[in-house]
C-alpha cells in the first residue's frame, strides 16, 4: 500500500523526521515519467543556532524556504555547479529542513551515492523550491510499508561543516545500516 505523506508527516521535530525518512520513498514524475527511489541516508539542519544552517545568519532570499510550512521544498545551488534538495520540517516561521543524501539505485542506474547525483537524476533544480510537497508540484514521498528497525539506522556527524565548532559534530546524519559502507565514503556532494 502507497501513502503520500503530507504536512502531518513533516511537521514534527527535525530529527523525528530525518530518521523516519529512512526507508520511504522519494516519488518524481517528470513529464511522463515517473520514478520512485527508496531514502537511504538523510541530515537534519534545523533552528536559528544551528551554525551549519543556511538560517543560521537569519532570513535571506536564498533560505526562505526554510522559513516556511512543513512539507515544502528547499533546493539550492551550491559549488557552483550542483541542486541539493531539502524537505522543510516544524512549524511555519522555525528554520528546519532535511537534506536527503541518499537513496537506493535503481537496477542499471549509476550510483546515487550523493545529493547532487540523486538531484541530477531526478532532474531537480530551483523550480522546486518553495512549492508544497504533491503530486501537483511532481516531487513527494510516500511510505511504501517498508519498516526500519532503529538498529539499522546510524547516526554519523554531518558532512561538509567544518569549523563551526559543537555544530560541526552533531550526530545528525541518518543512514540506513546497510548503505554504511557507501555512505562512509561519501564525503562529497
Amino acid at each position: 500500500m502507497r501513502t503520500l505523506l503530507g504536512q502531518r508527516f513533516f511537521d514534527r521535530p527535525t530529527l523525528t523526521v530525518a530518521k523516519a525518512l529512512l526507508g520511504k520513498y522519494l516519488v518524481r514524475r517528470d513529464g511522463q515519467t515517473t520514478t520512485a527511489l527508496m531514502i537511504t541516508e538523510t541530515e537534519a539542519y534545523f533552528g536559528h543556532e544551528d551554525r551549519g544552517s543556511h538560517a543560521y545568519r537569519g532570513q535571506t532570499p536564498r533560505n526562505t524556504p526554510m522559513f516556511a510550512h512543513a512539507g515544502a521544498i528547499y533546493v539550492y545551488f551550491t559549488y557552483g555547479m550542483h541542486w541539493m534538495l531539502n524537505l522543510v520540517c516544524e512549524g511555519e516561521g522555525f528554520p528546519a529542513a532535511v537534506l536527503i543524501r541518499g537513496v537506493a539505485s535503481p537496477e542499471g542506474a549509476p550510483p546515487l551515492d550523493g545529493p547532487a547525483k540523486l538531484t541530477k537524476y531526478l532532474h531537480i533544480d530551483r523550480s522546486l523550491t518553495g512549492k508544497r510537497l504533491g503530486k501537483r508540484a511532481g516531487l513527494w514521498v510516500e511510505d511504501r510499508g517498508v519498516r526500519v528497525r532503529r538498529s539499522a539506522i546510524v547516526r554519523t556527524p554531518r558532512v561538509g561543516i567544518p569549523n563551526r565548532g559543537i555544530w560541526t559534530e552533531k550526530p545528525w546524519r541518518f543512514v540506513l545500516a546497510s548503505e554504511q559502507g557507501s555512505a562512509k565514503q561519501n564525503v562529497g556532494v
